[in-house]
């Protein structure tokens, strides 16, 4: 095994492939990687049973194992509620259990900034909740990435904007938009001011430290959920926007947003990821970004997978394993019958298909809910994202396994 990927850390190109013999005597594992290895090993243990009596045994056992998607993740939302440091390391190890390889860290958001920063600290002393105990420190988020990484698991941040940033403004002066009525300053704040110079070079510096603190290739840079009101109402922005050729179409100028600071961060070598709606809009971003679809039922998103595909960009679909919301009964179904590739489209742009995602909003989620509400039921992603669709198309023969895999966490 390299001793170099040893000491390195999960990545878009790691190997989970494994092999397992298990015969009279002895167990075999092979694998190519550490990653694969601690897949292996998490099966094995998983393998192992006890009788009524305390005995512990393990079928004789040949197989050869490796995962249908590079990218299984889970979103954590902990602007909405702030999870204490336990609860993110606790998911992590639920998350080794059921082979999820990607922690998708929505650290930050409108409610709240628990995310410390070093070059800019007010934007956690004025936007945390608590600018003490609500906060994450730089220790605080090695030690999330540590523990992922010795589990096999990537973390990628993500920083949303320029929506989804009030929380931000409260520590960074002239960042966000002033909002006009009737000609004079609401006292109200819009999403950040894209016609300032002074938003990129904050932006600039600000994701300079970030990148740094948090090791993955990947970077996840919202773009979602942009209202245009305060836009459209402050006049520097309307200056700007005739300056620029813009007319009235404020997709335009949330398009001139998004390309600069995809520009930032490819100049940070990382690949972004984004939310659909940077698609949507018709932005001209790099074919290496990644889109992540969120909208839609099955007829809705798929039509949206075979547009991205379409023009040539890697997609992660979310919209179906939005668990957050729950419903009576065994809504864990609902998930396990989502079909990634299912949609209209060549076997190349499916390929282009490189996972997908169960994200966990925090409206009504913090740490005495979590695990409940996250577990057993982000388990049937993870097994429609790990094996074979044709050896998994029932969710009456997972069912068993489920309930088992449930007893383990439990345990």
């Amino acid at each position: 095994m390299d001793q170099e990927d040893c000491d390195g850390y999960p990545n878009e190109g790691t190997s989970e492939r494994y092999e397992l013999n298990v015969s009279a005597g002895q167990a075999v594992l092979h694998a190519e990687t550490v990653w694969g290895a601690l897949r292996g090993l998490e099966t094995f243990s998983q393998l192992v049973y006890q009788d009524d009596h305390g005995t512990y045994f393990v079928n004789k056992t040949e197989m050869e194992d490796f995962p249908r998607f590079q990218f299984r993740g889970i979103l954590l939302d902990t602007s909405r509620h702030f999870l204490p440091l336990k609860a993110i390391l606790n998911t992590l190890d639920a998350m080794a259990y059921s082979k999820f390889n990607v922690f998708h860290w929505h650290i930050v958001d409108d409610p709240s900034f628990p995310y410390q920063s070093r070059t800019f600290p007010d934007l956690s002393s004025k936007g945390a909740y608590h600018p003490m105990s609500h906060i994450y420190t730089q220790s605080d988020v090695r030690r999330v990435i540590s523990h992922a990484r010795h589990r096999g698991i990537r973390v990628i941040p993500e920083f949303d904007s320029p929506g989804h940033t009030q929380s931000w403004g409260k520590g960074q002066p002239n960042l966000l938009t002033p909002c006009y009525s009737g000609g004079t300053p609401s006292g109200m704040f819009g999403p950040v001011n894209p016609a300032s110079t002074l938003s990129y070079q904050f932006i600039s510096q600000f994701f300079k430290e970030v990148t740094l603190v948090f090791p993955d290739s990947y970077f996840h840079l919202g773009g979602d959920e942009v209202d245009f009101t305060c836009w459209k109402s402050n006049p520097d922005v309307q200056v700007f926007m005739k300056k620029m050729g813009f007319g009235q179409d404020y997709i335009k100028l949330e398009s001139f947003y998004m390309e600069n600071i995809v520009n930032i961060t490819s100049a940070l070598n990382k690949t972004s990821i984004v939310w659909q709606d940077v698609f949507d809009y018709h932005e001209r971003i790099p074919k290496e970004t990644v889109l992540q679809i969120w909208k839609g039922l099955p007829a809705i998103y798929k039509a949206e997978m075979s547009k991205m595909t379409k023009a040539g960009y890697r997609v992660l679909l979310a919209a179906p394993w939005y668990i957050n919301h729950i419903a009576y009964g065994q809504d864990w179904r609902i998930s396990y019958n989502v079909h990634p590739q299912n949609f209209s489209g060549t076997e190349e742009q499916k390929k282009l298909v490189i996972g997908g995602e169960v994200s966990m909003w925090g409206e009504y989620v913090d740490a005495t809910n979590l695990s409940p509400r996250l577990w057993p039921r982000a388990c049937a992603a993870a097994e429609r994202l790990w094996s074979d669709e044709n050896q998994t198309l029932s969710a009456d023969a997972a069912l068993p396994r489920l309930q088992e895999f449930r007893c383990r966490l439990l345990r």
